[in-house]
C-alpha cells in the first residue's frame, strides 16, 4: 500500500462510510427502536466494531444564557471484527435500549392540574427545548477519524 493511501485511510477519504437507517419517529411509551447500519468502502478496511447511540440534545435560557446538555439516553455496542472490501456492503441490524429523561419541568408538567400549569409555565420561562439524533460510528483500524451518521428523530 503507498504511502498517498495510508494517509488517505487515516483520514477517511475513500474509506468506509456509514448509513443510518432509522424510523424517523419514535413513541414515548416504547423503550427500544431497531434499525440497520449500513457500510460501504472504496478500500478494503478493518472495521472493529459499531456504536449506535440516542442523544437528546437539552437547550435552556435565551441569548446569552443559552445553554445545551448532550444526554446519552441508550447505547449500544455491536462487534464487528471483519474485514470490508471495495465493492462490498454490509447490513448490520441493530435494537437500541434507551430511557427517556425528564426535566423537572417535564416531570410536574405531567403531573397535570396546578402543578401541571406550574410546570408548563416552567418549561416556557426557560425556553427548555429538545431535540433527539441517532448516531451510529464505526471503529474501522486504520482511520483516524471514524466515520458516522446521524439522524434527528421526533418523539411523539
Amino acid at each position: 500500500m503507498g504511502i498517498l493511501q495510508t494517509i488517505k485511510n487515516k483520514l477517511g477519504i475513500g474509506g468506509v462510510k456509514v448509513k443510518l437507517q432509522v424510523p424517523g419517529q419514535l413513541s414515548k411509551g416504547d423503550n427500544s427502536v431497531d434499525g440497520t447500519v449500513t457500510l460501504t468502502t472504496k478500500s478494503e478496511q478493518e472495521v472493529i466494531n459499531i456504536t449506535v447511540k440516542l442523544i437528546e440534545e437539552f437547550t435552556t435560557g435565551r441569548g446569552e444564557n443559552k445553554t445545551t446538555k448532550e444526554l446519552d439516553l441508550g447505547e449500544v455496542t455491536i462487534p464487528a471484527n471483519f474485514t470490508i472490501k471495495p465493492g462490498e456492503t454490509k447490513d448490520i441490524q441493530f435494537s437500541l435500549p434507551y430511557q427517556l429523561a425528564n426535566s423537572t419541568a417535564d416531570d410536574l408538567k405531567e403531573k397535570g392540574g396546578a402543578l401541571g400549569a406550574v410546570g408548563s409555565l416552567s418549561k416556557f420561562a426557560n425556553n427548555e427545548k429538545s431535540e433527539y439524533f441517532i448516531d451510529a460510528e464505526a471503529d474501522v483500524k486504520s482511520a483516524v477519524i471514524d466515520p458516522s451518521d446521524k439522524k434527528e428523530v421526533r418523539l411523539v
